[in-house]
């Protein structure tokens, strides 16, 4: 544990993972005991935007880059509360909360410089009640978790009470994030299009993205029936846990095959797609996270860098005979996205929406776009 030398108060914490072994450091944020699945990122930048991404619910989020907390938080100065748009959308974040369980690092930065900066990195996590560890060699965090893959895991702090690791397990996490009701999103000035959004925990950038091309999108639960909607094309957004948890979604986009309007899925999306289908996922060792993942489109073997969250990918054999991979991990060769061959329906694993970025292929939302205009036609 490396030596305290700022001014907070000294308040001892650690990390303890299922297999026995200890990370020590110091507490920041909320001073509370906090179990999940932990899962490390590989991003330099876009804390704001990873702890409030509904794809890490139920998760302790351990970043791999060691300065964290330099630029602050965009939120509201006085109250630490996000900035929304007249639709309700949070500007600044993924999501209008922190979805994190709790958040490992090897440096929290508590003087940060920034213009836009309302507070803290560590008064915004205890603002939402997020408990938060630093001072830990994330480096060799970082090496266990890649060789021992991901696992549960719980955060203690000196003089809190003790939780145990099986508390942190969630459900079905989808259910949990995934919005309540059907909601209609309209864009500034004439709508061109009409999406159906199924919101699985879905990035606000999804939203941003599709409002400013003009798409109306009328958002929808996870285990909402997509028959008599009327739309010109489905979006299936990212989301948390196991894909096989969604039954009623996996089903539903069944369905929306025959209907054959364009479908286009992200992340949890592509795997809801490639199980539909009549394909198979699988859990990855320790997942993909972070903004700087390579990955090669089929046929052209252009390589592009992509922003991940996922813990879970699709088993390349299993695809049906007229589906194709569309995407590889230049790492590992998994399937980073899938495409029918006959009908206008594909995905990726990756965020093409990925904010703060890279957005290097956010011309695929284009590409579906174009192709929903292609067929009203």
């Amino acid at each position: 544990m490396k030596e305290k030398t700022s001014a907070r108060p000294a308040r001892q914490a650690k990390l303890v993972l299922e297999d026995g072994s200890e990370f020590s450091g110091w507490s920041f944020g909320k001073a509370k005991s906090q179990a999940g699945e932990v899962v490390f990122t590989t991003g330099m930048t876009g804390y704001p935007q990873s702890l409030t991404d509904p794809s890490f619910r139920g998760q302790i989020l351990v970043s791999a880059y060691p300065l964290v907390g330099n630029y602050g938080v965009p939120v509201q100065p006085k109250t630490a509360e996000p900035f929304f748009d007249e639709q309700g959308i949070p500007l600044h974040f993924e999501s209008g909360r922190v979805q994190v369980s709790g958040f490992v690092v090897s440096e929290a930065c508590e003087e940060p410089s920034h213009f836009a900066s309302g507070a803290s990195l560590s008064v915004w996590l205890e603002k939402n009640n997020i408990p938060g560890v630093y001072g830990v060699d994330t480096r060799s965090l970082t090496i266990r978790l890649r060789e021992q893959g991901v696992m549960g895991g719980k955060i203690l702090v000196e003089g809190v009470r003790d939780v145990t690791i099986d508390s942190g397990r969630v459900a079905n996490p989808v259910e949990d994030v995934s919005p309540k009701d059907v909601r209609v999103f309209r864009p500034a000035g004439d709508r061109l299009l009409k999406i159906v959004l199924v919101d699985c925990g879905a990035k606000a950038n999804i939203y941003r993205i599709l409002l400013s091309r003009k798409a109306e999108v009328i958002r929808v639960p996870w285990n909402h029936d997509l028959s008599g909607l009327e739309y010109d094309g489905l979006f299936l957004s990212n989301g948390p846990g196991d894909p096989k948890d969604c039954g009623k979604t996996i089903a539903a986009v069944r369905r929306a095959f025959s209907v054959g309007k364009p479908i286009f899925g992200i992340c949890l999306g592509n795997q809801i797609m490639a199980l539909a289908a009549g394909g198979d996922t699988y859990k990855l060792p320790y997942g993909h996270r972070g903004q700087n993942q390579p990955c090669v489109e089929a046929g052209t073997k252009r390589c592009y860098i992509t922003s991940q969250n996922h813990g879970y990918a699709v088993r390349n054999e299993t695809l049906p005979k007229d589906w194709e991979p569309w995407f590889i991990n230049a790492n590992d060769g998994t399937i980073e996205g899938i495409r029918s061959v006959r009908f206008p329906f594909s995905a990726v694993q990756f965020h093409p929406e990925g904010c703060p970025g890279p957005r290097d292929t956010e011309f695929l939302i284009d590409r579906f776009l174009g192709q929903v205009r292609e067929a009203k036609k």
